[in-house]
């Protein structure tokens, strides 16, 4: 079954940077896009950024802008995002997403980001 394991958050100063990893398995990863999202608390989740199946185009929101960036291995079945110069605003649960299978779009647990001095 398509399961998807994000790591590398954890507590960052700001202006700090991190990395997660979103590891895929039971699909073929190199054939559909993926994306991070993120919700903060009492807010609704909201895209971050978005690759494509070979990784040739990107998308961001305009919040991250500049200062994120969303890659892959398809090598690996990894999809990234390097998150510079963060700041509180970026606290929340990030999520890597699937594009749809199918019918079907698979959602990571999710790995908690706190930016906080």
């Amino acid at each position: 079954q398509v399961q998807l394991v994000e790591s590398g958050g954890g507590l960052v100063q700001p202006g700090g940077s991190l990395r997660l990893s979103c590891a895929a398995s039971g699909f073929t990863f190199r054939n559909y896009g993926m994306s991070w999202y993120r919700q903060a608390p009492g807010k609704e989740r909201e895209l971050v950024a978005i690759i494509t199946s070979t990784g040739g185009s990107t998308n961001y929101a305009d919040s991250v802008k500049g200062r994120f960036t969303i890659s892959r291995d398809n090598v690996k079945n990894t999809v990234y995002l390097q998150m510079n110069s963060l700041k509180p605003e970026d606290t929340a649960v990030y999520y890597c997403k699937t594009a749809k299978i199918l019918t079907v779009a698979y959602w990571g647990q999710g790995t908690q980001v706190t930016v906080s001095a």
